[in-house]
Formats: C-alpha cells, structure tokens, sequence
C-alpha cells in the first residue's frame, strides 16, 4: 500500500543515492583520470535514467542520458577530460539534485529544513541491511543444533519411561546399568550441544542487535563529497589545482551532529583553498608541488570524535594578524602575545574581514562558523599553525552514539569490549613471562619493549594481587605503543557505545558503556586512556636507570574542600601527583617553591580570582610555561574568551563536568 500512496519512494533514495555517487566519480576523475571512472560514471548516470524513466521523471533522465553524452567520447581515454566537460557534469548532476530534492513528499519537507547544495547525501543502507540479514541467517543456522537435540530428548524420554515403567512393575529391568549408562550418555552430550549452540546464538543475536543498532548512524565519509566539491569549486574559482584527500570515512555517528559539522567545515576547506593554498608560482619558488592538497581526517578517540582540515599552504599571517588585533584593541596590554594567541583570535570573529591581510581576514569567517558550531555541540575548536608550510583546523566534538567493532575481554572478573580498530595484536602469555610483566610494567613484544598493564589494576586500582593475566592485548592510540593484560578473549562484537551518565565515577580507562543481550551494561575501554594508564604504570614500576620522567604534579586551586578532594581523587586515580591549595595567592607561593606540570584552578574565590591567577601566572618568566585548565560553573561565552585572553589552555564548566573531558585536556597539555 505504501507504493500505491507514493509512488516515488523508492525511486527517491535510490535517486539520491546515485546523485552522491556521480559527484564523488566526477571529482576523483577530476583528480585521477582513468577509462575505469569513466565506465563506472557511465553506469551510474545509465541506471539513473532508466530509473527515471520507470516513473516517469523526464527531466531527471533527460540530463542522466546528457551526461552519458558528454562521457562516451571519452571512454577507454586515459588523459583528462577537458574542464568544459568537467563543468558540464557537474552542472547536469547539480540539476539533477534539485530535480530529486523537489520531489520530496511533504511529510519529509515538513521534519527536514530545506536542503542545500552542499548538504550530505543520506547513506544507502543497501550493505547495511544485507549484513544484518546475513547475521540473521548465520544466527538462524546455529538454532538447527538445538533441533536435532529435540530428536535426542525424545529418545531419553522413552527410555526413562521404559526403565520407570520396568520398575514400577516390579520386573528386573533388563541390563538397567547399560540403560542407566546410555542415558548418561545421550543426556551429557545433548548438554554440551545445547550448551554450545545457545552460546552460539547468543553471541550471534548479539551481533544482530549491534547491526540493528547502527542503522540509525551515519558514516562520517557521507560528509566526504560535498566538501571535495566545495574544494573544487573555490579552486576553480581561484584558478588554482588542489588535490583533495580524506581519511576516516567509516566512523559513524549521529546524522544531526555530523550535518552541523558538515557546515562549519565546508566553510573551513573553501577557506583553506582561497586564503590558505598560495597561487602555482608562489608554490614553486617556495620549492613546493605546483598542486596544494586539503586534507580531511575524521578520527573517533574514546567517545569524541575528532574532524581535522590540514592544508599545505601559506599559513597564518602572524605580523598582519597582530596589525589587526592590535588596531581592534585585542592584544593583552603590557606583554607581546605569542603566536597561538595570535591565531587564536580569529576563533572570536575580532579580525576584519577587510584590510591589506585578506588571508586572515578571510579565513576568520570560517574560524567563527568553526567555533559557534563546536559550542553547540559542546565539544572545541583548535588552530595549529607552521608558518610557510600551512595550517590545521580541528573540531572535536562527543558523541552520543559510536557504533564500532569490538574484541570482548575479561579481566578480574570484569567484562569489557576493547575498539577493534585499536588492537594491533593478542599475546598468550607464559605464567613467567606474565608475572614478569606485572612486575616490571614493560613487556618485550616485536623487538621492543612497550609499557604493559594488566586491565584488572587498571579498572580496579586495588587490584594488584589479581592473578597474572593470561593473554596480552597489544593496542595502540596517540601513536603510542602498549600492551594490556587480560585473563581470557570472548570473542568480537559490534555494538554501539554510549557516554556513562555524568554523575558516575569511572576510570579514566573507560570510555563508555553498552548493552549487552540481556540488557546489561558492558564497559567499553577508551584506548587514549589505557595508553597513558600503561604508560605511567611501566614509569612506576620499571627500576631507577630504566626510568622516563614521570609527569610533574598538578595544582588544584579551589576554595571548595569539596571540589578541591573531588579533583585529586579523579587525578590521583588516573595516575598524576596532586597538590592543592585553597587560593590564589597560596597556589602562587607553592608554584614557586615547586616545579608544577599544570594548574586547575577555580575562578570564583575569595582575594585573588582565577582570572587573574593565570594572568600572573603567565606574566611570571617562570611560570608562564605551565599550562593552565579553568574549571568554574560560569558558563558564558564572555568568560569562555576572559579565560583564553588571560592564557588558560582549557575551560571546563562544573555544570557540563565530565572527567574523561578534563582528562584529556590533561595529557595533551601535561609537562
């Protein structure tokens, strides 16, 4: 009934789903040539217009039988095709687009904002329902076992109903040990069938409802071709060649967040291209490839994912970024800010647009749309400057939902699922080679030795007199090395992870939760934090010449007993050494009495405030190299930037406290 009401249904998401495939062709033929694209372009415009067709949409195959025009002079050609052509394609295929946005029914105009040009194609879910039945049908062919054990069931009913009918009659039952003995036996074996199979189909209903669940997620690749055109398109405009490469097109998230990233970063690559990517002749006499290149990276760390646009172009202008800011009246008075300060300005919108520095101008535009959509999405946005070599632009939001593959351990009684995109390789471990690992915190493994920890101390502490683990789980994160030990693998799993409530403690080593097949929770590992767990564990436990510096304590200053103890115990249980002070002004004596790797500071204290204690703080040669992180329950924009003016790194707000957040502020920054 559904296809008799609306007839275009079908044809929609197929439509659209073509529509994203011919710009994606288009733009890598564009980059890479070949008579393979433009077979491949052939076959998606040649399914579109007979799909047309079919429904009768005759404008829509009308331009899909143009562009098989414009392609077929081309085919087996490996050279270029011409940049009229180019143009034509993509103009045929844009009309196409707003062909099949108008056909829209009006239950899906009135849940949806109007689309844009630019807006990301919604995924097939064509692969995704075919895994899910297949695990379907895998799950299904484990119940046969439980089948034929009914046959085996039936057979045991009979004979204890004969034996109990021999011995209610009072006659001897015939050779009643080998009865006895059969039944055993036959009972025995049914177990252990029924028992593997029901394992067996657990495991595999488990893995459907992992499936089902990231239905509902969209791969961040989706983003993909609407910023490639969008770098297309300002290069052309520009007059000049930019290559375009992406990476991390499999992490999915949900489709309201990376739509909102989706816009502030189509702002960021044109950006790049027009104010970031010198013109051809300045690119060869700075010995570079005549072609820029724009790189997008999406990259899942814990529950945050990470969106970075990096560029090799020109970088920021920093003396005409300090002629604007200076004529606005946004340098801090009585001190030269440092080049970060510098670059960060254009996250606020305080850089004119207009000026002899176009390139920074322009490029603060896009930094602002960067920053306000990182706000709303309560994540952050950073700016990494090489002057002459280019620059990196990083979003970082959380996600509410991550579906991932993941290898199912257990360690001191504990189940847990580690990323599998994580795990480089799983170790049985000798009982010696395990308790000198435990010993020592370092485990030899492929001609190096990397820091070990065994998962059961790093989920409890306490744990230390925990059995040697069996199996070790070789991992890596922050490009970093480490070895995890755990007493027994249970297989893999896809699931989709969830953030934990933010009033439950956890530690750092943890960087999620979901659901198993009994509704259960089950802890989902953060890789980033195992990492730097090991790595303090082996600092700890290794002898005195095998030693690395360890990090330099932390600083808490807060007037709050409460929040002050709150701190150190998340501190000390992710491994740092904690002092504390009840105010500015004592904070001020200790950091000079101590070397400190990092304040956290309250802003709202009697005497001196937090405001101006990291502004002394940085005013201070000796200090001013010590990081400081705010941590206040003001919220506001205006004191977000009052934090970054004084020279805090971070700004944590209690009301939105999360740990692992704080956490990771803290080993980026940590000296």
């Amino acid at each position: 009934m559904a296809e008799a009401r609306d007839p275009l249904r079908y044809f929609r998401i197929e439509a659209r789903e073509l529509v994203d495939q011919i710009s994606a062709a288009v733009l890598d033929l564009d980059q890479q040539p070949g008579p393979d694209l433009v077979a491949r372009l052939l076959r998606f415009a040649h399914t579109l217009k007979g799909a047309a067709r079919v429904v009768k949409q005759t404008e829509i195959a009308d331009r899909a039988h143009t562009i098989e025009e414009v392609l077929v002079p081309h085919r087996g050609n490996e050279t270029a095709l011409p940049t009229d052509d180019m143009r034509e394609l993509l103009r045929l295929n844009d009309e196409i687009a707003r062909f099949v946005r108008d056909l829209e029914s009006p239950a899906e105009n009135s849940a949806e904002t109007p689309a844009e040009d630019d807006e990301p194609a919604p995924r097939s879910v064509t692969a995704d329902l075919d895994e899910l039945l297949d695990a379907i049908g895998e799950a299904n062919a484990r119940i046969a076992p439980l089948r034929d054990g009914r046959r085996t069931l039936a057979r045991i009913h009979r004979g204890v109903e004969t034996l109990g009918e021999q011995l209610r009659s009072g006659r001897e039952p015939v050779d009643v040990r080998a009865t006895v003995q059969r039944l055993a036996s036959d009972l025995a074996g049914l177990g252990r069938r029924f028992t593997d199979a029901v394992d067996q189909v657990e495991r595999e209903l488990d893995e459907v409802r992992g499936r089902a669940e990231s239905l509902r997620l969209v791969a961040a690749g989706t983003i993909f071709t609407a910023l490639h055109r969008a770098v297309h398109d300002a290069a052309e405009a520009e007059g000049k060649h930019v290559r375009f490469v992406s990476g991390g097109a499999e992490t999915r998230m949900g489709p309201q967040l990376l739509n909102q990233v989706n816009g502030a970063f189509l702002h960021v690559v044109r950006n790049a291209v027009v104010h970031g990517i010198e013109p051809e002749e300045q690119r060869l006499a700075a010995g570079k490839p005549a072609e820029g290149t724009i790189t997008v990276q999406v990259e899942r760390r814990g529950r945050w994912a990470h969106f970075r646009c990096t560029d090799d172009g020109r970088g920021f202008d920093l003396a005409g970024l300090r002629r604007i800011a200076a004529a606005r009246g946004l340098l801090p008075a009585g001190r030269e800010p440092d080049p970060q300060e510098l670059i960060d300005l254009v996250l606020h919108g305080g850089v004119s647009t207009s000026g002899t520095v176009t390139e920074v101008a322009g490029r603060g535009i896009g930094m602002d749309v960067a920053r306000d959509v990182a706000v709303q999405l309560h994540g952050s946005v950073s700016i990494t400057n090489r002057p002459g070599q280019g620059a990196t632009v990083e979003i970082a939001v959380p996600l509410t939902l991550l579906s991932m593959n993941g290898l199912i351990m257990e360690a001191g009684g504990t189940v847990a699922t580690m990323p599998m995109d994580a795990v480089r390789r799983c170790v049985r471990l000798a009982l010696d080679d395990a308790a000198d690992a435990s010993a020592s915190g370092r485990l030899a493994y492929e001609g190096q030795v990397v820091p070990f920890l065994p998962l059961a101390r790093a989920l409890t502490p306490a744990a230390h007199g925990h059995a040697n683990p069996g199996v070790a789980v070789v991992l890596t994160a922050d490009e970093r090395t480490v070895a995890v030990g755990v007493d027994r693998l249970a297989g893999t799993t896809t699931l989709v992870a969830r953030p934990l409530p933010d009033l439950a403690p956890a530690a750092p080593v943890i960087g999620g939760v979901a659901i198993d097949l009994d509704g259960n929770p089950r802890l989902v590992l953060d890789p980033h934090g195992l990492v730097a767990a090991a790595r303090i564990n082996a600092g700890r436990s290794a002898p005195a010449s095998e030693l690395t510096a360890p990090p330099r304590p932390i600083l808490v200053v807060d007037d709050s007993l409460t929040t002050r103890m709150l701190e150190r115990s998340i501190l000390e249980s992710a491994g740092y050494e904690v002092d504390l002070a009840a105010s500015a002004e004592e904070a001020l004596e200790m950091a000079h009495a101590r070397d400190y790797g990092l304040f956290l500071t309250d802003i709202d204290m009697p005497g001196m405030d937090g405001f101006a204690f990291v502004s002394r703080a940085r005013d201070d040669p000796d200090l001013a190299a010590i990081p400081a992180i705010l941590v206040s329950s003001r919220s506001s924009a205006d004191d977000r930037r009052r934090g970054e003016d004084v020279g805090a790194a971070a700004y944590v707000v209690k009301g939105e406290f999360n740990q692992e957040e704080l956490l990771a502020h803290i080993r980026r920054l940590i000296l």
